[in-house]
């Protein structure tokens, strides 16, 4: 975790600040602003915020267990503010929080998806599967003709699983 900042769970005041987050990424699709208060209301057990030494939000990762398949969180969304970028928060959020949701429910697979060229996550995810002996599953769960407005790039989804070592970084 890099130093000054910790992972705390969001609130509804937060979710002005991951609205912003989201927004200044310009790589994620912004929702509306209410999807964000929303999220941090009844998902914030599975999603986290990084905040900085005032408790400002710096850096988020919003999730939710999938209903269908309860042992699997899916990422939907991680934002780290530019001047935070490159110490290695994101992927400190995510171990974080499977760390979190492991201790409360049996977590055995972490799923989330990509838009092709998205090196960044890509390497994210990647880095994340090896540190937890996880092996990464891809295939492309919604193509881009399934999106109703307009041009959007397919979503790729990056199985991850099973997942070993939750909480445990590989040594």
């Amino acid at each position: 975790m890099p130093e000054g900042l910790r992972i705390d769970r969001p609130g509804v005041t937060d979710g002005a600040a991951l609205w912003r987050l989201a927004r200044d990424s310009r790589t994620l699709d912004l929702n509306s602003s209410y999807s964000y208060l929303l999220w941090c209301r009844d998902f914030a057990g599975t999603s986290a915020v990084a905040r900085d030494t005032d408790g400002r939000p710096v850096g988020f990762v919003t999730g939710y267990l999938r209903p269908e398949r309860p042992h699997t969180l899916l990422v939907w969304q991680v934002a780290v503010d530019p001047a935070h970028r490159g110490r290695g928060l994101a992927g400190a959020l995510l171990d974080g929080l499977t760390a979190r949701v492991a201790r409360q429910h049996p977590l055995t697979t972490l799923e989330t998806t990509i838009t092709p060229g998205n090196t960044a996550s890509e390497r994210l995810f990647a880095s994340y599967a090896a540190r937890h002996g996880a092996t990464v599953e891809h295939e492309v769960l919604f193509a881009a003709d399934r999106f109703p407005d307009g041009p959007h790039e397919p979503e790729v989804l990056h199985r991850i699983g099973p997942l070993l070592r939750v909480g445990v970084p590989a040594r």
